[in-house]
This record gives C-alpha cells, sequence and structure tokens, in this order.
C-alpha cells in the first residue's frame, strides 16, 4: 500500500513539475525579453575538450563531404535551368 501511494506522490510531482513549465512558457509569450532569456537559458556552452569527445569527426567529414557534393550538384542543376531559360 505504501508503494503505491510513493507511486502516486510520485507521479503527481512530475505532473506539477510539467504544469509549472507550461505555466511558464506560456506568460513568456508576451515578453520577448523573458522568452529570449528563456532561450539563453538552455544553452549549454561546451569546452573544445568536449566537443572533441563529443564529436564523431569521421562522420562528420562523410556530412561535410555529401553536403559538399550535393551544394556542387545543385549549383550545376541551376547553371543548367539558367541556360534553358
Amino acid at each position: 500500500m505504501k508503494d503505491n501511494h510513493k507511486k502516486s506522490k510520485k507521479n503527481s510531482s512530475a505532473a506539477d513539475s510539467s504544469a509549472d513549465n507550461v505555466d511558464e512558457y506560456l506568460q513568456t509569450l508576451g515578453n520577448e525579453e523573458a522568452r529570449e532569456r528563456r532561450y539563453y537559458s538552455q544553452e549549454q556552452p561546451f569546452s573544445a575538450d568536449e566537443m572533441t569527445r563529443l564529436v564523431n569527426e569521421e562522420r562528420l567529414n562523410v556530412l561535410l563531404a555529401q553536403s559538399d557534393a550535393f551544394l556542387s550538384s545543385l549549383n550545376g542543376e541551376l547553371r543548367d535551368f539558367d541556360d534553358e531559360y
């Protein structure tokens, strides 16, 4: 019986927390300064060491190569389009 009470109390706390967050968000909607403060407070600066640890350099290089190839292809298509019209 005590376990159910603990679970219900825990769920209630989570619901209160969510409701508080929603209420806080709604209050900031009309206030540009408060909205910016809320947005920037969620940013977390990373040190160079953390970025090195977090970023998969090999995968990043593959993605950059793919994006370069895509942009080159798109550029060619746009040139062809300009030539046709």
